[in-house]
C-alpha cells in the first residue's frame, strides 16, 4: 500500500511540474528574408562599398508569419533603404551595427503596425553580416 501511495504522489508531482513548465514556455517563431539582403552603403573610398546581411524576425505568435511573408517586399525595401543611407564607419563598427539593427527593428515594427494594426516583431536579428 505504501508503495502505491508513494508512486501516486511521485506521479502527481511529476505531472504538476510538467504542466507548470509548459505554461511558462513561449512559442516563438522566426521569419527569414530569402535571399540575403545585399546593398551598397556610403563609402569613403572610390571603391563602392557593399553589405550583405541575413535577417531573421522573431515573433511570439507563429500565425504572424503569414503577415510577415505577405509584407516581405515592403520590409525588405525599408531595410535596404536604411542600410543604403549608412556611412562606412557605422557599417564597419560593432556599435554602429547595433544602431542599424535597432533602426531596422523599429522601422519594421512601425510598418507592421501600419499594415496589420499591431507591432508583431519581438526582435530582429542579423544572423550574417558581411561588408566590403
Amino acid at each position: 500500500m505504501k508503495k502505491w501511495l508513494s508512486t501516486l504522489v511521485i506521479l502527481c508531482c511529476v505531472a504538476f511540474h510538467v504542466h507548470a513548465a509548459d505554461e511558462g514556455v513561449e512559442d516563438y517563431a522566426y521569419y527569414g528574408f530569402e535571399p540575403d539582403i545585399v546593398t551598397n552603403y556610403i563609402s569613403n573610398r572610390k571603391k563602392l562599398g557593399f553589405v550583405k546581411i541575413s535577417v531573421e524576425l522573431m515573433v511570439k505568435d507563429p500565425n504572424d508569419l503569414v503577415s510577415l511573408e505577405h509584407h516581405d517586399p515592403l520590409l525588405r525595401s525599408a531595410i535596404v533603404e536604411i542600410l543604403g543611407n549608412q556611412a562606412e564607419d557605422k557599417v564597419k563598427s560593432l556599435s554602429g551595427r547595433e544602431e542599424i539593427r535597432r533602426e531596422c527593428y523599429e522601422t519594421v515594427n512601425r510598418l507592421m503596425e501600419q499594415e496589420v494594426g499591431k507591432a508583431i516583431v519581438v526582435n530582429l536579428l542579423f544572423t550574417k553580416y558581411l561588408y566590403d
